[in-house]
């Protein structure tokens, strides 16, 4: 828990810092030495998603179309059209077919794609993964943040909102979706030291990123716990979800709501005052991140991918790796906390 506390004392100095680029991601200086020119290869990356055509993963493949930009490599973003982990494992079949260079992923379900992942390695494709600091056959693991910690900072948030006490559920885009479970494990283990007359009601609901099923789903429990008081939201669909839950109701400042969440599927719910804060993390700066660690692996630069390098982008400035963990394993520094104040920075 020490180790927990002071993670959070870095993740509180993170809130307060400068807003992210909302709009293009800050080129790198790093990126010039990556760029595909007369000399160096051209090679493909695909960067492939837990669900396309929600917000989170549209602003991800901004950063994606940027950076083949930047540096005339051929990436681009594909997903499923619903979260589904064998449509996503079919995807990564077809480009373990097309013969990419490197694949950069989203799991939906890290045990469901470990074995086509371990295919596409076998086969010479280099492999990066995102939110998924368990999974064995990637090259490297980049994650934005020390995950227990981003949870804990959510359980703060809500514990003081709901005056330390009272019932509350937590939502997971997937029971096997490994960074958003340890999340709601970082947030429960800081409600059981900080706030211990909170009750957490029933099981990690499921709700497959989509926010009509985290809807549907926290009208469930409503109905059954009529006094639930908080809502601790894992994927960023549940802030829309909780919103409008509290605003059908008529249930602002009775039932809280912390969570992942953009400003731009959020926003109106922050304005009125039916949710009160949300984290995040650019996904734009996430998807660039990833595609310059799969340049840098197939450009044989595998040392230099290690802690303490630098990308130069907001938040993955000093990687760092968990103690006890691969050296595979890499985080970054990158979220921020959001309210109805400081809402304005983020366009996105």
């Amino acid at each position: 828990m020490k180790k927990l506390l002071s993670s959070l004392i870095v993740a509180a100095s993170l809130v307060a810092g400068p807003a992210m680029a909302a709009d293009p991601v800050p080129t790198p200086d790093a990126v010039k030495t990556l760029k595909s020119d007369a000399t160096k290869k051209k090679y493909t990356i695909a960067t492939v998603v837990k669900v396309d055509g929600i917000a989170w993963f549209d602003r991800m493949r901004d950063g994606v179309k940027q950076f083949a930009s930047d540096t005339g490599h051929d990436t681009w973003m594909v997903g499923p059209s619903q979260a589904d982990a064998a449509a996503q494992v079919q995807l990564v079949e077809n480009l373990i077919a097309q013969g990419v260079d490197a694949i950069a992923i989203v799991p939906f379900s890290v045990e469901a794609v470990e074995p086509v992942l371990k295919k596409a390695r076998d086969r010479g494709i280099v492999v990066i993964a995102h939110e998924a600091s368990n999974i064995q056959n990637a090259d490297y693991v980049l994650e934005a943040f020390d995950n227990f910690a981003y949870g804990a900072k959510l359980m703060e948030v809500l514990g003081k909102a709901m005056g330390g006490e009272g019932k509350y559920v937590c939502t997971v885009g997937s029971l096997t979706s490994k960074s958003q479970n340890e999340w709601i494990d970082g947030a429960v283990a800081y409600q059981k030291e900080h706030f211990p007359k909170m009750q957490m009601v029933t099981n990690r609901l499921e709700t497959y990123d989509d926010a009509n099923t985290d809807y549907n789903k926290l009208k469930e429990v409503l109905t059954t716990y009529p006094d639930l008081k908080g809502i601790v939201g894992g994927p960023m669909p549940t802030s829309a979800g909780a919103g409008r839950l509290v605003a059908e109701r008529g249930l602002k400042n009775k039932l809280f709501f912390s969570g992942t969440g953009l400003v731009s599927v959020a926003g109106q719910y922050l304005t009125q005052g039916d949710i009160q804060y949300i984290q995040f993390w650019d996904p734009a700066v996430a998807g660039y991140a990833m595609n310059m660690l799969a340049v840098m692996a197939l450009d044989g630069k595998k040392d230099q991918i290690k802690a303490g390098l630098n990308l130069g982008l907001p938040g993955y400035t000093a990687l760092t790796t968990p103690q006890g963990a691969k050296a595979n394993l890499l985080y970054g520094q990158g979220w921020v906390g959001v309210t109805k104040e400081n809402m304005g920075s983020y366009d996105f």
